[in-house]
């Protein structure tokens, strides 16, 4: 079994990991400012989460929040998810020198996926073979539901898309993780809920 404790100890020793912490100011969707405020506010909702995953589920998760967004900093702004230069690749790159876990790394490279799938069903747009490639992509859709809403359940962000993403899936997928969990990890009060 791998140990994802010394991962993220590994991670969190990495200087790439340490120089990104502080980046970032409040803006859309990101009102906290830096990427410190940010894995904060997300280890919290993983907290309110935590009665109903496993422990393994739980490291995987602490990762994800630590690797995500990390290399904003670093990356090109605009460009696709999949460019080599998104913040989601540049994470991908940095995750896979600590695991070989494809899932994990396919997670990593497109948590911000269903938000622009969101988007072009939002302006009209065709979504349909983007959606079918991440429903292709991602193995374990409990993890991946669960970061969703880590990720997605904070100050500056509307769980709208959400909400939208968890219908659009909800006859094409199994998973235990399904759109109630969004109110236990939007509640700061709700730690425990059923």
């Amino acid at each position: 079994m791998t140990n994802y404790e010394d991962i993220l100890n590994r991670i969190r020793k990495d200087p790439a990991y340490e120089a990104n912490l502080d980046w970032g100011k409040p803006r859309s969707g990101h009102p906290e400012g830096s990427i410190r405020k940010h894995i904060a506010e997300l280890e919290d909702n993983l907290d309110r989460l935590k009665t109903r995953l496993s422990g393994e589920e739980t490291g995987k998760l602490r990762v994800l929040i630590h690797t995500h967004d990390t290399f904003k900093p670093d990356a090109r702004s605009g460009v696709a998810i999949t460019d080599p230069r998104s913040h989601a690749s540049l994470a991908r790159q940095f995750l896979a020198k600590s695991v070989s876990d494809s899932d994990l790394l396919n997670i990593v490279q497109f948590h911000d996926e269903p938000f622009a799938l969101w988007k072009k069903h939002r302006y009209g747009g065709d979504y349909t073979d983007r959606l079918r490639r991440l429903l292709d992509l991602i193995e374990d859709w409990d993890l991946f539901l669960a970061f969703l809403i880590v990720d997605g359940c904070t100050a500056g962000k509307s769980t709208e898309p959400l909400d939208w993403f968890f219908a659009e899936i909800s006859d094409r997928v199994e998973s235990r993780v399904d759109a109630t969990w969004l109110k236990i990890a939007a509640n700061p009060e709700g730690i425990g809920e059923s």
